[in-house]
């Protein structure tokens, strides 16, 4: 199943699969302890809304038909107001609006609040992928976590304001450059579900998503062990080709020669670049550079937005993408 298959199952497009899964009523389907409270909230807003306009249409129309000039074409204007009455219509609404809001301040410090003995797990966005680091430094492009334990993210961003949203977690979190945000769940259903950013971050936006898998605490450790070695045995090439789709390079260097956000890299490979720190020859010191210090020597007619991978790639990786960028000719 494609990822945009899945985001459009949970964002309402099979509504017989989510009425099955969820509370119906085009939801995404109930994955995490913070969903029902959410969910129970909205629909009790929603509920009274419905009410109260029924109501009000309803007695607007009915007076209106009561004391409609043709039934009445002499009638004088005799009421001025009624306390009591006011009062009612006052008052009432009164307890059920302090009802919500004490409901929603209560669930929204719940959702703020991580506990202390949760998971926790790095996110990085950055234009225009989501990154997560596990505990013990190792990064990957899918958000692992295992079931009925609380998780804690911490979120920040490399370049500009994003948004992190898991929709059915129904948890969502500003990505905000240069500091920290958090955010918590428990997810209750082992499977796999959509990510999205929901803050307009630049022209590809809509492609900014990521796959999320809720795992047993046995498959969770499995994973953590495959992505702690995943790059073992492989060819250097193939590392680096899976990391140029994996860890956001795609997003800005093409393989086909197309100018993109970066230079491509296709033909690159030992290629005189000008930039602003002078003539630069495409070799293996100048790659591991851009890698680690991207800022060092930028290209010329090319904007500094690289992030640094610097702690996020380790040897094996930096020379994959070496290996694999010598290997698309020169």
């Amino acid at each position: 199943m494609s990822l945009s298959t899945l985001l459009f199952q949970e964002a309402g497009s099979l509504p017989t699969k989510i009425a099955q899964e969820g509370m119906g009523f085009n939801f995404p389907p109930q994955a995490s302890t913070n969903a029902a409270k959410n969910d129970s909230l909205y629909m009790f807003i929603t509920n009274v809304g419905i009410f109260f306009t029924i109501l009000i249409f309803g007695v607007l129309f009915w007076l209106v038909w009561r004391f409609r000039a043709s039934k009445h074409p002499k009638a004088e204007r005799t009421a001025t107001h009624n306390t009591p009455l006011e009062l009612v219509w006052s008052i009432l609404p009164g307890f059920v609006l302090a009802y919500m809001f004490w409901v929603g301040f209560k669930d929204f410090l719940d959702f703020r609040t991580p506990p202390t003995d949760s998971y926790e797990i790095q996110v990085t966005g950055q234009k225009w992928k989501w990154s997560f680091r596990y505990p013990g430094g190792y990064e990957w492009d899918e958000l692992h976590v295992p079931v009925d334990r609380p998780v804690t993210l911490r979120i920040t961003s490399t370049d500009v304001l994003h948004s992190f949203y898991i929709p059915a977690f129904r948890t969502k979190m500003d990505a905000v450059p240069g500091r920290y945000t958090k955010l918590w769940f428990e997810a209750t259903k082992t499977g796999e579900f959509a990510a999205l950013c929901t803050e307009y971050c630049g022209t590809q936006h809509s492609d900014m998503l990521a796959r999320v898998f809720v795992e047993t605490e046995e498959e969770h450790d499995a994973f953590l062990e495959k992505i702690s070695k995943w790059f073992e045995g492989m060819d250097p090439v193939d590392v680096g080709k899976r990391l140029h789709g994996s860890a956001g390079c795609a997003q800005c260097h093409s393989l086909d020669g197309t100018a993109g956000q970066g230079p491509s890299w296709k033909g690159i490979w030992g290629k005189q670049e000008m930039t602003d720190k002078g003539a630069k020859t495409v070799d293996e010191n100048y790659v591991r550079e851009s890698i680690l210090e991207p800022g060092a020597a930028v290209v010329n007619g090319y904007q500094n937005i690289m992030p640094t991978y610097k702690g996020r790639f380790r040897e094996p990786e930096i020379e994959g993408i070496i290996a694999f960028i010598k290997s698309l000719g020169d």
